[in-house]
């Protein structure tokens, strides 16, 4: 069933909600049991884990899409790991699983919420990025949401992170006419143009997005990615061809804001160029995930498709990847290794 479980684990938990900019006072980490596994359930030593833009949102105390953390227990998210002790039917010791019991190094998973992974397949981290939840998103939000078609001219916001790298490469293999990116550095920006085949991108601290995206796309676009909001949406609304779709997956700048954000000032047009704007939420298209593990899986097989992370090593660092993911410190996906 198991080798010998070790006593204690260390687990990060959320002590205070945080008012505008998250602070390293609002986390703890903490020592708890590593309990032994009851029936159906597993304990697995986790490997990798993920920091993500949404667990902003769960750290305040509102209703939403999914249940915000609670004060002084452990925080979760995606979560890689080896089992080490099962009592559930498929799972064995030295198994590696997908779960959603991050922020801690041993996680008891009832066996129902873990899914197999394949290290010969793809590395294992790569299940928290290009194989795992941001990749799924990038896909379902193009294809699906943003209904992407053969030639189309697509701009994306927050283009250096996990989901926006994925929406820019999978537009160009998917045929489309144009890809503009941004994001928040001149390093990111020739990391989207020379690495990963981006048409053109530009850094938005540079000036106003509205002036730099035109200069980008003079001819328009027909699809945007927003991961920004603010803005950025206010601009691609003012670019956007007639018929033009905005994917909504998120909206980094304004998840620190104590106060109500303005909304776009142009929405108007969307009027007149018949616009549609969606919102995302990656579970509700979990029917195309076995089309976007065949098709993105052959993609970084392939090596037609390049997966950058920002890895920080040790879990005591995890507050402070968490932090730096805010300040936009990475490229690619950014995960914690243990």
């Amino acid at each position: 069933m198991s080798s010998a479980l070790p006593a204690t684990s260390r687990e990060w938990h959320l002590v205070a909600r945080p008012q505008g900019w998250p602070k390293p006072e609002d986390f703890a980490l903490r020592e708890a049991t590593v309990p032994e596994p009851g029936e159906g359930q597993l304990v697995v030593r986790n490997l990798h884990l993920s920091v993500d833009p949404y667990m902003r949102g769960r750290m305040n105390d509102v209703k939403s899409y999914v249940p915000p953390f609670k004060l002084d227990h452990p925080m979760d998210g995606g979560a890689v790991g080896e089992v080490v002790a099962s009592r559930a039917d498929g799972f064995a010791p030295g198994d590696h699983v997908l779960h959603g019991l991050g922020w801690r190094e041993y996680a008891l998973v009832d066996a129902r919420h873990a899914v197999k992974v394949d290290e010969e397949a793809a590395p294992l981290a790569t299940y928290l990025g290009v194989m795992g939840m941001p990749g799924m998103t990038a896909y379902a939000g193009l294809l699906e949401v943003g209904s992407f078609k053969e030639g189309d001219a697509v701009f994306v916001s927050g283009a250096a992170g996990a989901v926006g790298s994925m929406v820019g490469q999978i537009a160009k293999l998917k045929g489309a006419s144009r890809v503009i990116g941004s994001a928040g550095s001149a390093e990111k920006v020739r990391h989207l143009t020379e690495e990963l085949g981006f048409d053109a991108a530009f850094n938005y601290k540079d000036g106003p997005v509205l002036e730099q995206l035109k200069e980008a796309a003079p001819d328009g676009i027909d699809v945007y990615f927003d991961n920004v909001g603010g803005e950025h949406l206010e601009a691609a609304i003012s670019v956007l061809k007639q018929h033009g779709r905005a994917v909504l997956c998120g909206a980094i700048s304004q998840y620190n804001d104590t106060q109500a954000a303005p909304g776009p000032r142009n929405m108007v047009q969307i009027i007149g160029k018949r616009l549609r704007l969606q919102g995302l939420i990656v579970s509700d298209h979990d029917a195309l995930r076995p089309q976007f593990f065949k098709e993105v899986g052959g993609w970084v097989r392939s090596g037609e498709l390049t997966a950058r992370a920002t890895v920080v090593e040790g879990i005591e660092n995890m507050g402070d990847a968490f932090l730096g993911l805010l300040r936009g410190d990475n490229t690619g996906k950014m995960i914690v290794s243990l």
